[in-house]
């Protein structure tokens, strides 16, 4: 199935791709001024935006035209985006200090099969503190914050952690607990998390 979704993805994508980069080329190259025109930011925005629906991130307009001159790039951050899932059933580390220590994963929202750094999940605690907050076998939401599978960036470097871990929040998103322990990725911004960043030791 994984293989089937590449190989379209790799003819449509390239398609849509290749067709814009020629158009911002067409542009740019007709532009007389040092910045681009008003129509080229419009397609440099199309592609960013397409970028981020794709894999989560907003890639910059560099690397973007650089993946469409290499397709083969798109196929390998498409296969590094699948390995990082945390599926049903994955137990995962509590990195907070809401009482929790422990989490099983039971689904991730939206009806996604799995989820990826900054993604909630409903998850059941399976090992807690006797005075924490949360208690044993209780449903909670939790956001995806370290993954021990590697993870692309868009600059070309990767990130991966020890272990798998969670914050639990409520709701409303917002963190049950008051203290983030280990580090977590500067990607957590992108899915609106500005709150565990700012309770996080170290931001990777």
């Amino acid at each position: 199935m994984a293989a089937s979704f590449v190989s379209k993805f790799s003819r449509v994508g390239r398609s849509l791709l290749g067709g814009l980069s020629n158009n911002i080329s067409s542009v740019a190259a007709s532009s007389t001024s040092p910045e681009l025109t008003s129509s080229s930011n419009a397609l440099y925005q199309m592609l960013e935006n397409l970028s981020y629906r794709l894999f989560g991130y907003v890639l910059p307009c560099d690397s973007c035209l650089f993946l469409m001159e290499e397709p083969s790039s798109w196929l390998s951050i498409l296969h590094q985006q699948h390995r990082t899932f945390i599926q049903m059933r994955t137990v995962l580390k509590v990195a907070d200090n809401s009482g929790a220590k422990k989490v099983m994963c039971i689904q991730a929202l939206k009806g996604r099969k799995g989820a990826r750094l900054g993604d909630t999940i409903v998850a059941s605690v399976k090992e807690a503190m006797p005075n924490g907050k949360v208690k044993k076998g209780k449903v909670v939401y939790g956001v995806v914050v370290r993954a021990a599978m590697q993870k692309g960036r868009c600059d070309g470097s990767e990130v991966k952690f020890d272990d798998n871990a969670v914050v639990l929040v409520d709701k409303q998103g917002q963190p049950i607990g008051t203290r983030v322990f280990g580090p977590v990725p500067h990607e957590l911004r992108r899915k609106k998390h500005v709150k565990i960043l700012t309770l996080a030791e170290h931001i990777a």
